[in-house]
């Protein structure tokens, strides 16, 4: 028996030959994205995320906690990755005013032009090694098969609406 209560089956040849695909083509594509943005922005992949979700923030500050949350990494990880972005001067914390024990990651104007140059060198990456690879059915197709995989791996999830408003 499998973990999930049904028999335990190999994976068939064609689903192999996908999965493997899939993953060496998702960590080579992450890997492009990491080069472009240290290349010409001169930072990782992980901070120009950081910015987006808060750029995308209706108040430009979300939760720490909600921001780990929606980037799926640890709280530990993400406070190095705002000490960092505060010496920057791209965000910075600010506490709730209600619940000291809350704080809140927030986005600067410097943040906000950081990103805001940052940007199409970053939407090119994924257009040129993605978008530009695919007709516009199977466009259609990655986002059917991704909403897909969340309805199971993270079914409160809303494809498309990754943030939820901050305060």
């Amino acid at each position: 028996m499998s973990n999930s209560g049904r028999p335990f089956r190999w994976l068939s040849e064609d689903e192999q030959r996908a999965w493997r695909a899939y993953l060496v083509a998702s960590t080579r594509l992450q890997e492009e994205l990491d080069r472009q943005l240290q290349r010409d922005a001169g930072m990782p992949h992980a901070y120009y995320m950081i910015l987006a979700m808060l750029s995308e923030s209706p108040e430009g500050g979300v939760r720490m906690t909600e921001l780990a949350d929606v980037l799926k990494i640890s709280s530990s990880r993400l406070s190095h990755a705002v000490s960092k972005l505060e010496g920057l001067g791209w965000l910075r914390r600010d506490a709730d005013p209600e619940d000291k024990r809350v704080s809140y990651a927030c986005l600067t104007g410097d943040g906000r032009q950081a990103l805001v140059a940052a940007a199409p060198g970053h939407v090119s990456t994924v257009i040129d090694n993605l978008f530009d690879q695919l007709s516009a059915e199977q466009v259609e197709q990655l986002y059917e098969i991704s909403a897909r995989m969340l309805e199971v791996l993270a079914p409160n999830e809303v494809p498309g609406q990754i943030l939820r408003p901050g305060r």
